[in-house]
């Protein structure tokens, strides 16, 4: 629930469901039309899809809990190494590095001078998290405070580098945010300028969320939620104010997700 979701958003959302799915076997039982709609209000609604399908996989499989072991995670089609290793670490203080937006930010600016490309770069940014990691019982401290750092000081725009416990060490406040920061080397004023160019760059640029195909999606199965007997494809390009074709396309990779059925040209949330 967390990825990509702000906490004060997930709070009240997980309380609800912990009360409607305590267990991995009452989530495994429930019709995915059920599970769609207690998910509803934290978007990413594929996100409830693969919980619904990791939790029947564990029933079939582990008897109704989930692996201990980070490869046994990994194995369950939906999870990640993203989560695996947020399972195993925080769940079973396993010493595994969590690589989230925010760690890559924080640890990608305090080693970019040894490691430039952990921003953009996946296998870079996991190889630098494991080099970081501290002693084994340090573990979890570290990746909540990694995390804890670059949701609160470590911001994408606008870094608070003065409050920041790792400003000494950091590439970035020494060599790309300082004000006076001054290169005394010969050609490293050029050099620091490209290397600050190129790590603006490699920012993602946020479209606009209102009107994207991942904001149909959504008012597509938002309006799918509330017809149990389903609304034929017509009906919704007329709701979501969006031509046929394109409806029908969004909905077809809706039905492919596992979050919408389709029979005869009438989508409804999938009963099974």
């Amino acid at each position: 629930m967390l990825q990509q979701t702000q906490v004060e958003r997930v709070l009240p959302k997980f309380l609800d469901w912990m009360e409607r799915y305590p267990t991995l076997r009452s989530l495994a039982a429930a019709p995915r039309a059920d599970v769609i709609r207690a998910w509803s209000g934290l978007g990413y609604n594929l996100r409830a899809v693969r919980l619904h399908e990791i939790a029947r996989q564990a029933v079939e499989r582990f008897g109704g809990v989930l692996p201990n072991t980070l490869d046994g995670l990994l194995g369950l089609k939906g999870i990640g190494r993203y989560t695996a290793a947020a399972v195993m670490c925080f769940a079973h203080g396993a010493a595994e590095p969590v690589l989230d937006t925010n760690v890559r930010r924080v640890l990608g600016r305090i080693f970019a001078a040894e490691a430039s490309a952990a921003i953009e770069d996946d296998r870079v940014a996991w190889s630098l998290a494991e080099a970081a990691l501290p002693p084994a019982r340090d573990v979890y401290d570290w990746n909540q405070a990694l995390m804890d750092v670059g949701a609160t000081i470590c911001l994408a725009r606008n870094p608070r580098c003065l409050l920041c416990p790792a400003q000494a060490r950091c590439t970035a406040r020494r060599e790309w945010f300082a004000p006076d920061f001054a290169p005394a080397a010969a050609g490293e004023a050029e050099r620091v300028a490209e290397q600050r160019a190129a790590y603006v760059a490699r920012k993602p640029k946020q479209g606009k969320f209102a009107g994207s195909r991942r904001w149909y999606r959504g008012q597509i199965v938002a309006a799918l939620r509330d017809a149990p007997d389903g609304v034929d494809v017509e009906s919704l390009a007329a709701r979501v104010s969006l031509d046929l074709p394109a409806v029908s396309e969004i909905v077809s990779s809706l039905e492919r997700d596992g979050l919408v059925q389709l029979s005869g040209g009438v989508a409804r949330l999938p009963n099974e």
